[in-house]
């Protein structure tokens, strides 16, 4: 069984996207509104390549449902994690995204509870996160007369920040933000509000106002990351979320280093360069450790973004 899948990264244009994927990972990239990296996804809208081993060539959702050795006991119909890097060189649309019971039931999707790891940042740069309406009537009084100012929570933002943000919340991404995302394989998005921008062709976007008033939070309750660090051999641990959903740690490698692995294993390197039991790794690359192995040996100087399944599903 394969130990190791490297996966090559998907590149989405955006109205919001710029260069920052370029310069910050040497990425070629499509345009000049090069939004999100798709680096770790079985999702139908961007369905990675393996392309190392004896599975180089085949799509990652095809080998989750062809090799399910390697993925162990999870039961999900689809492969559940979907790892992004955002450039928001612009402002995202303030959105919120359902909760499974909904998406399945509407969409034919998950639902949509993801983190961001602030990767890098303008100075003084913020993020939409919440919202001040105490009822669900007060929140769509708010949205129809374009209260933003009011209602939407602005919040701060420094490189090596850390956000949970559960299904349900109100949110945005601001411009001049890069973001290692971990979430939910799920591409459903409600936008509340755009900003009244168009597209090249002179259009809005669409706004979904209806659905995200039906699936916000309200009222808004923020989920405080506390991040623990702990130090092995050669290896700092930062751990900053367990859920249903994921649990996410970031590795900082300084040496070599042995792990026992939890289960299949989502890793993205956000800078040096190593190797994962003897397979050569360096910034901007991603893999999927698999359970053909219990354990990684891990080698050189590099740091990796990892996730992983908790709570098996038997």
């Amino acid at each position: 069984m394969q130990d190791i899948l490297k996966l090559k990264p998907i590149f989405q244009e955006r109205i919001w996207g710029g260069r920052a994927l370029e310069e910050y990972f040497g990425y070629q990239i499509p345009s000049d509104t090069t939004g999100e990296c798709w680096a770790i996804s079985a999702h139908r809208n961007g369905d990675c390549l393996i392309e190392n081993g004896d599975l180089a060539g085949q799509k990652l959702s095809e080998v989750y449902q062809s090799h399910r050795d390697l993925f162990g006991r999870i039961n999900s119909p689809v492969f559940p994690l979907l790892t992004k890097i955002l450039d928001a060189k612009n402002d995202l649309s303030v959105q919120v995204h359902p909760d499974d019971e909904y998406a399945m039931q509407v969409e034919n999707d998950l639902g949509k509870t993801e983190c961001w790891y602030i990767l890098d940042c303008e100075e003084g740069a913020e993020l939409i996160f919440g919202h001040t309406a105490r009822t669900r009537k007060e929140l769509e009084e708010m949205i129809k007369k374009g209260n933003w100012d009011s209602l939407l929570t602005r919040v701060s933002i420094h490189p090596g920040d850390f956000f949970y943000v559960p299904s349900g919340t109100i949110h945005a991404l601001c411009k001049g933000t890069l973001v290692l995302e971990t979430q939910q394989s799920s591409d459903t998005t409600y936008r509340v509000y755009d900003y009244d921008r168009v597209d090249d062709e002179g259009k809005k976007r669409d706004l979904h106002i209806e659905s995200s008033i039906k699936v916000a939070m309200v009222p808004h309750v923020g989920t405080r990351v506390h991040p623990a660090v702990q130090e092995e051999e050669n290896l700092t641990i930062t751990h900053y979320v367990d859920s249903t959903f994921f649990t996410v740690e970031k590795w900082e490698v300084h040496g070599e280093a042995d792990k026992k692995l939890p289960g299949f294993t989502l890793v993205s390197i956000l800078d040096g360069e190593g190797t994962m039991n003897d397979l050569p790794v360096k910034k901007g690359e991603h893999f999927i450790l698999t359970e053909a192995k219990d354990r990684v040996k891990l080698e050189g100087q590099f740091t990796a973004m990892v996730s992983w399944i908790e709570k098996i599903k038997c």
